[in-house]
């Protein structure tokens, strides 16, 4: 079947079932299943009982200082 010989109401179905596949195939974690390894997992921690105990991180600003990016 082609657009031109569809009803309406075929096309907007078709519009639609489109869109959800499209946002369902984005919404997919391609990392989902995967293990962190146990260094990354302890840096995480770290960083974030450091941040949890008032210390502060690097500054976007410096970041982007120490990129040569301009803030």
């Amino acid at each position: 079947m082609q657009v031109k010989d569809m009803t309406i109401e075929e096309l907007k179905l078709l519009i639609q079932e489109t869109v959800a596949e499209t946002i369902q195939s984005l919404m997919v974690d391609p990392d989902e299943g995967k293990q962190i390894k146990p260094e990354v997992k302890q840096q995480l921690l770290d960083s974030l009982q450091r941040t949890q105990s008032g210390e502060r991180g690097i500054s976007a600003k410096e970041v982007a200082k120490n990129l040569g990016l301009t803030w």
